[in-house]
């Protein structure tokens, strides 16, 4: 699957690669059995990964969670990060496309920031996607292919899409918004901007999906009602 080109903004200077910096798996024929036993271990990395981050998570603590042997992981992922990798590019789809099939464009402002909401804090309350964060922000500097990636094309799309959506309801007069480009970020970053850096900083303590999901849509009640009395 892709994306429309001009759905993908990029949000640096330079343009984005469409290359992903994800390291490919090992050439591994794996039977059916195989294959339940590789996403074993990438369900009971995630959990160690999300409790401990990347740096200090230990893959023996990983296969005994999730049963086999250390030496099954190495033949199929290579090493830690490969393992790392392989999370990501389970999940990265999902992030990259999160907004697309919502259809925003028929919805007036309330309606349609309040499903583009709940939609990021169903995706903010998994596991995997907290682990994403972690890696992509919080171990950037060892990643940074990943990092840029990560912002060149799943933010951006996000972001991308929010702004072609404001441009069109500032064009229709519903909405009056100096720079819908600047807006779509500031509204991006203000439904879970905190969670992210706390998440990057090393938190393991989240809301759960409810909590995340009424923060997401008080912030979208504050972004379109502002907060002085009318």
């Amino acid at each position: 699957m892709s994306l429309p080109s001009d759905l993908v903004e990029n949000v640096f200077s330079h343009a984005p690669s469409d290359v992903s910096p994800l390291r490919p798996r090992p050439h591994v024929d794996l039977c059916k059995r195989g294959e339940m036993r590789a996403e074993k271990f990438l369900d009971a990395a995630t959990e160690v990964f999300a409790e401990k981050g990347y740096q200090h998570a230990r893959l023996s603590e990983i296969v005994a969670r999730a049963g086999g042997s250390l030496a099954t992981l190495y033949r199929i992922f290579g090493d830690k990060e490969g393992l790392a990798c392989a999370i990501l590019e389970r999940r990265m789809d999902m992030h990259i496309h999160l907004l697309r099939d919502l259809n925003l464009s028929e919805m007036p402002p309330d309606q349609a920031l309040r499903r583009v909401a709940i939609r990021m804090a169903q995706v903010m309350a998994r596991t995997d996607s907290q682990v994403i964060y972690r890696i992509v922000i919080g171990e950037g500097q060892s990643f940074p292919a990943l990092r840029d990636w990560f912002f060149d094309h799943a933010v951006a799309s996000i972001r991308s899409t929010l702004a072609e959506y404001f441009q069109q309801q500032v064009d229709a007069g519903r909405l009056q918004l100096p720079s819908p480009k600047a807006a779509a970020a500031q509204f991006y970053m203000s439904l879970f901007g905190d969670q992210i850096v706390r998440l990057a900083a090393g938190s393991t303590q989240m809301p759960d999906a409810d909590q995340l999901e009424a923060q997401a849509l008080a912030a979208v009640d504050l972004f379109l009602h502002g907060a002085l009395p009318r």
